[in-house]
């Protein structure tokens, strides 16, 4: 098995000359900041990964821009984990060779799952030569040594070497707000599910220290963060591969004693290795918000064994009776993929039934897409789109009631809830979440945002609730 590379202080402390380095050169250029525009896909650990590409770009001397047309640098952030997400990077990306035909110094730099896969990254190297950089998750601690290249000898840049993946500690942050913030605790997945590109693309799990978490969220809460989300492909596994081996659980207790009025939430979780002591230990921190992202897939075993998922229908279900014994009020939303090769309308309406038992609050659906380079991609898939697409509208519908049902639950009742930004909407310009982290679309004053606030519902559809903050 490869091993972990830990990147040390001193090899980031190089990039951090490299960033001086490019501040120099377009100082020269001009005596206005450079402008840079990041686009994300994906998930939230694609957004933590920005924020730290962000954080590189300032160091740079570049301020930012949501204008593709202004930037000097446009840095894409992909996503691979389904066939739709590719098709719109690339349709994107696409785009850009008008811009770069007007701005032919503009770098264009493509980062992240999806050019980690050796087809994609075999398709831009070929058939987008207007991208200069590209570079997968493992090289992202070295992105200002590549701009810094690029600047000094144009050409192309490609990074996307299989590798182990790494740990870098001490690269600086760019965060998308003052209320919400991401902390990575861990890195890449070892479970290889039939269906999913992530280990092949992100490397096997690597833990950070608890100590360099822990100094993170104390600095997040010194700052007033009041929303702070633990992240990891599957954060219940975390801690295994440290040389003092921890877990998740243990982790989220030093977490909620750090001083401080915020919340904490964490994503994702597998259910195999979602134990009861993390139950116990969520009922017990007075700060982890009572929601769990708790993804089954699907509801029948003979898919979920051929899925590679390692844990049954049953065990599912029992895991969350004793989390609703411990919980009463815990807000559940999981993942369920309908379609899955060689899937009939008889085992999906297993999956039917667990919502049925279960009631989540919100679900997060998807039709099969295969990844090539997974076991399945290349099983046998008799049933049609056509069919797949009946049975995902038969899911969602059903999930709809439920989430009708639970949201009107809401009305009538006023919840500290954080308001965390603005809507634009007249009728309700803020944005709230529960404590559970449904959204509320509330009235009240623009000052409240950053800050917790009773708010009273109102009213509630199938999305999202209503009401006035108190």
């Amino acid at each position: 098995m490869e091993r972990t590379t830990v990147i040390s202080p001193a090899d980031i402390k190089n990039q951090l000359a490299h960033c001086q380095a490019v501040a120099r050169l377009l100082a020269r250029q001009s005596p206005e900041p450079p402008l840079a525009f990041v686009d994300t896909y994906g998930c939230q650990q694609n957004e933590a990964d920005s924020e730290r590409i962000r954080g590189y770009l300032k160091q740079m001397g570049f301020a930012f821009t949501g204008d593709e047309e202004q930037a000097q640098i446009i840095v894409i952030n992909t996503c691979a984990i389904r066939e739709h997400a590719e098709q719109r990077v690339f349709g994107n990306v696409g785009a850009l060779v008008h811009l770069k035909r007007r701005h032919p110094d503009t770098l264009i730099c493509l980062c992240g799952c999806m050019v980690q896969r050796p087809e994609a990254a075999k398709k831009i190297r070929e058939s987008y030569r207007h991208v200069d950089l590209v570079f997968g998750p493992h090289a992202l601690w070295r992105f200002p040594e590549m701009v810094h290249q690029l600047l000094e000898a144009r050409g192309r840049t490609f990074s996307v070497e299989d590798e182990a993946g790494s740990i870098a500690e001490g690269i600086p942050v760019v965060r998308q707000d003052r209320v919400r913030a991401w902390v990575s605790i861990m890195y890449g997945c070892n479970n290889f599910c039939a269906y999913c590109i992530v280990p092949y693309v992100r490397g096997r799990e690597r833990s950070r220290r608890p100590e360099d978490i822990l100094a993170e969220v104390e600095q997040l809460a010194a700052e007033g963060y009041k929303d702070i989300t633990l992240l990891g492909q599957n954060v219940n596994s975390y801690g295994r591969d440290l040389p003092q081996p921890t877990d998740f659980a243990a982790l989220l207790e030093r977490v909620n004693a750090i001083p401080g009025d915020f919340l904490i939430r964490f994503m994702t979780s597998h259910p195999k290795d979602a134990t009861p002591r993390l139950f116990e230990t969520m009922a017990r921190c007075e700060k982890v918000a009572p929601v769990l992202h708790l993804p089954f897939q699907a509801g029948n075993d003979r898919v979920l064994q051929v899925m590679n998922r390692r844990h049954t229908r049953a065990e599912y279900l029992e895991k969350i009776r004793q989390l609703k014994a411990l919980i009463p009020h815990i807000v559940l939303t999981s993942d369920v993929i309908v379609g899955f090769p060689g899937e009939t309308t008889r085992e999906f309406e297993d999956t039917l039934r667990v919502l049925e038992e279960v009631r989540f609050d919100a679900l997060f659906t998807f039709i099969f897409s295969p990844r090539p380079g997974t076991p399945a991609a290349s099983m046998d898939d008799p049933m049609s789109r056509e069919d797949k697409l009946a049975n995902f509208n038969r899911l969602t519908a059903l999930q709809d009631q439920i989430s009708e049902e639970k949201h009107a639950a809401y009305v009538g009742q006023t919840l500290r809830c954080l308001v965390d930004g603005t809507s634009g909407d007249q009728r309700f310009p803020l944005t709230a979440r529960t404590p559970g982290n449904r959204l509320v679309r509330a009235a009240g004053d623009p000052a409240s945002v950053g800050q917790f606030r009773d708010v009273k519902i109102t009213g509630a559809n199938k999305w999202s609730l209503f009401g006035e903050i108190v």
